[in-house]
């Protein structure tokens, strides 16, 4: 079977030190060209993988050499270059969040499914076996019935001129760091669960919000709390608090490839610490989305559950 080609959309960070180096190693998989508005940034990237150097980011669309594309930009250009590569006939992985306004998400999300392409938003913590083998526990009874939810992530303060303090670049705690927690409730808990209410927080002299919280509730009437932040001391975490006990899993979100997980069970006869084995989740992901492409899989709507999510999140927090 031929490699699944892939180009890549600018020479973003994450570009640079996870996912093209995933990419290259992913059998199966070949990064062939990297295009950048800076020819000679796009040169010295697309050199460390043996891919072509293309300058600017149509010219790689226009390419018959490329099968799929790769999306590292700012999230505020999500919109134009995701429809831009799909109306080229490219599959899309994205970074997340696909984009930051609900209309344009399910627009290109029609588009692709339309087109027969996959369209994949890079939320990578749901490709580590870590969070199945949280699954495995709660569905065996582990924690009894579920009553709540709690998750967080959050990070220290950036350089001011990082893209993530810039609100015409779609910055903001709640597009960067506040996905990965709304995406774990909708992980564990399922599509159903209706915003109790949200705050967005300031910080004094930035123009994006730098923190926020979020409460939710499931039909069933499970409580869910989420934090984030841009401007904190660094925690990554969820937690499943059951009628019997709970499951708490820390560096839920980011852990490095090497990283073996420890999952805390807690329960009225004591506690158990669970060390699972290490997974690489950005490895994960690339493959994932291979087999996605290859199988000519329909884009999977948690993106747009995700979306009205967060579109929820931000009227309430106005509200």
């Amino acid at each position: 079977m031929d490699a699944l080609r892939i180009g890549v959309l600018g020479c973003a960070d994450i570009a640079r030190r996870r996912m093209l180096p995933a990419m290259a190693a992913t059998p199966g998989v070949r990064v062939a060209a990297v295009a950048g508005r800076d020819a000679d940034r796009a040169r010295e990237l697309a050199g460390r993988f043996d891919a072509r150097p293309v300058h600017g980011y149509a010219a790689l669309l226009a390419r018959d050499d490329i099968d799929a594309v790769y999306v590292p930009l700012p999230a505020a250009l999500h919109a134009e270059w995701v429809e831009a590569a799909l109306r080229a006939g490219k599959h899309v992985l994205a970074e997340k969040p696909l984009t930051t306004d609900l209309a344009a998400t399910e627009r290109l999300f029609d588009l692709a499914t339309e087109s027969g392409l996959f369209l994949m938003e890079n939320v990578m913590f749901v490709h580590h076996s870590q969070h199945a083998a949280v699954e495995k526990l709660v569905a065996d009874g582990a924690i009894g019935e579920l009553r709540g939810f709690q998750a967080s992530f959050a990070v220290p303060r950036l350089p001011d001129d990082d893209i993530r303090y810039r609100p015409e670049l779609g910055g903001g705690a709640l597009w960067d760091t506040g996905v990965y927690p709304l995406r774990a409730a909708l992980h564990f808990l399922g599509e159903r669960l209706d915003v109790v209410g949200a705050a967005l927080t300031h910080g004094p002299a930035d123009r994006v919000d730098t923190s926020g919280a979020v409460l939710l509730r499931t039909p069933e009437g499970a409580g869910v709390q989420l934090s984030f932040g841009l401007d904190h001391g660094y925690r990554s975490m969820y937690e499943l608090w059951g009628s019997e006990g709970r499951v708490t899993v820390e560096r839920a979100f980011t852990p490095p490839a090497d990283h073996r997980p420890r999952v805390r069970v807690e329960r009225r006869g004591g506690t158990e610490e669970l060390v699972l084995p290490a997974d690489d989740q950005v490895a994960g992901t690339v493959a994932a989305f291979a087999r996605a492409v290859r199988s000519g899989d329909a884009p999977d709507p948690v993106v747009l559950t995700q979306a009205r999510l967060l579109q929820a999140v931000r009227a309430r927090a106005a509200a």
